[in-house]
């Protein structure tokens, strides 16, 4: 019993930074229940139990320790984390790592950051709103409104959630600057389709993964993370939706 006790601990701590990792890059609830069920089943605890939501882990292992619990407060999308840690999970599952090599190796991708530079995440959301001009049958000669409202729209709403951490807000003003870069375009003869340019500009803001995950969740049972996601996804619309509606209403 002495010997299963930190052994117990050591597998818990493992499977709840798994969880949590997976949880915060924009893992399916399902995915992230799975994956900390299979990494204690290859530990030798084949009974563990987890209960996922979006805003928090439950993890338990039956009839040996209480049940844990940890608070997921920010999430993101960086689903090249979630594969490092599945590919953890794997490597478990075979023998490959032990569990303290594996604790290890999921402390070093927590720690790292995968993302891209901001300038190149307003660039390629600037030649995304552009592209998505063009498959809505847009103009060419809106590409370049439509590249500048979007680009200038992303860099509001990176740096005004910087600083109110409410991304309501954020996606709110972003819309809103969107909507008056893209009036501002038409009113001087640049632009010629006002509805283009907005819904080509808007689409980087547009929660796709959030709402994928939402119905993958709802189908898969999680009804919970699955409404959840769902009504976070509909406030991420209706903001964008909002400020788009305030210039309209405006002009």
């Amino acid at each position: 019993m002495e010997n299963k006790f930190p052994q117990s601990i050591e597998v818990i701590e493992l499977c709840l930074l798994a969880g949590k990792i997976m949880l915060q890059c924009g893992a399916e609830t399902y995915r992230v229940e799975d994956t900390m069920i299979r990494i204690a089943a290859s530990l030798g605890i084949p009974e563990s139990h987890s209960y996922v939501t979006p805003t928090g882990i439950i993890f338990s292992i039956d009839g040996t320790e209480p049940a844990k619990f940890i608070r997921i407060s920010e999430r993101t999308t960086d689903l090249y984390k979630v594969t490092l840690v599945n590919g953890v999970s794997r490597k478990i599952s075979s023998g490959e790592l032990t569990s303290q090599q594996a604790l290890i190796r999921l402390k070093e991708i927590q720690s790292a950051d995968f993302t891209f530079p901001i300038y190149q995440q307003i660039i390629a959301a600037s030649i995304a709103s552009g592209c998505f001009l063009l498959m809505f049958l847009g103009q060419w000669a809106d590409f370049i409104p439509a590249l500048i409202a979007g680009g200038v729209g992303f860099t509001c709403f990176v740096y005004v959630h910087r600083i109110l951490k409410v991304k309501f807000f954020s996606e709110f003003i972003a819309s809103f600057v969107i909507g008056a870069i893209a009036f501002l375009f038409v009113s001087l003869g640049i632009g010629q389709e006002l509805d283009k340019i907005i819904i080509g500009s808007v689409m980087p803001l547009v929660p796709g993964l959030l709402i994928t995950n939402a119905v993958r969740d709802l189908m898969a049972g999680h009804l919970i993370s699955g409404l959840s996601k769902g009504a976070e996804a509909f406030l991420t619309a209706f903001a964008i939706g909002t400020g788009v509606a305030v210039i309209i209403a405006f002009f």
